[in-house]
């Protein structure tokens, strides 16, 4: 028997910050016909201009997956769109009232919860998934990065990341079955270095960030100056450094959290491709320019 589409029962709404705008706004998941596919509306602006979920929108990957269209934008839509298809939602109108979307806690985690709170219903016309008969694959030989994908009858990812650093090598995290989605994937945590976390406040790039929406991880000798001088931006008490070598600010859900974090980052950005997918895709040291890279060539060699 023929899966349905699903959308939202009802409307909910999400209120917070973005990340690297600091804008706070309200994201509003509206439930929405079937084909209508995944849809941004920026409610702010005069005409309310609609910016669809596909690849072809994506015009820029340097901190997030950001969409554009018309000289409109939509920052960091990754974990949005990993949650949306993390719970089979095939059909939504989304409004935001700013540039960026919610952080929240790094995850997909509060987004998920929405949706279960709004609530699912199925429609009437069959889900059309992408199926993929043939293998796809993307290379970056510079960085050595490698993303591919072949024939399954499900959704199936695995991905492996490597740093070279002492605190944080090689880690794999899986996913066999959409089902588990909400419970294993969706709590992951963006994580970043404290030397990249260090950059980006001295370029004012991370305006919304704060010390609950990140996993820090230490891979160098840090003065006691330098913490506290991290603890005082963030408005924290104090920082100290964790044996499993991690700010205090945190306490893993996984131990593998980053590569699981890694794994929801490329189910969001290949939800970019337009349709479900039936397939295994198989990512080593994965990012968002590589899997939007990726979600480009599965489409235009399948479309």
């Amino acid at each position: 028997m023929a899966e349905k589409q699903c959308t939202l029962k009802n409307k909910v709404s999400i209120h917070g910050a973005g990340l690297h705008t600091r804008q706070c706004g309200t994201l509003t998941f509206n439930p929405a016909p079937v084909n209508t596919g995944i849809r941004f509306r920026r409610i702010d602006l005069e005409c309310q201009p609609i910016i669809e979920a596909d690849v072809d929108n994506v015009i820029d990957t340097s901190r997030g997956t950001t969409l554009g269209k018309g000289g409109v934008k939509i920052y960091t839509v990754e974990h949005v769109l990993a949650s949306l298809r993390g719970m089979g939602i095939d059909n939504v109108l989304i409004d935001i009232d700013v540039e960026e979307m919610p952080i929240m806690d790094g995850s997909g985690r509060m987004f998920v919860e929405a949706i279960r709170k709004a609530g699912i219903v199925e429609q009437k016309a069959d889900r059309d998934y992408l199926l993929i008969t043939e293998p796809i694959s993307y290379k970056n030989e510079v960085l050595g990065i490698e993303l591919s994908i072949e024939p399954c009858d499900t959704f199936q990812v695995d991905v492996t990341v490597k740093y070279n650093t002492k605190v944080l090598d090689e880690q794999t995290a899986s996913l066999r079955d959409m089902k588990d989605f909400e419970t294993e994937i969706a709590p992951c945590r963006t994580f970043v270095f404290l030397h990249e976390l260090e950059t980006l406040l001295s370029r004012n790039l991370i305006k919304g960030g704060d010390l609950t929406n990140a996993i820090v991880f230490v891979n160098k000798n840090v003065s006691s100056e330098e913490l506290d001088h991290i603890a005082a931006f963030f408005k924290m008490p104090k920082v100290v450094v964790q044996e499993c070598g991690i700010l205090n600010n945190v306490e893993l859900s996984f131990e593998n959290e980053p590569a699981r974090h890694k794994l929801l980052d490329v189910i969001g950005d290949l939800t970019l491709v337009g349709k479900p997918i039936k397939g295994r895709v198989t990512a080593y040291k994965p990012g968002h320019f590589s899997n939007t890279a990726f979600a480009r060539k599965i489409k235009h060699a399948m479309f």
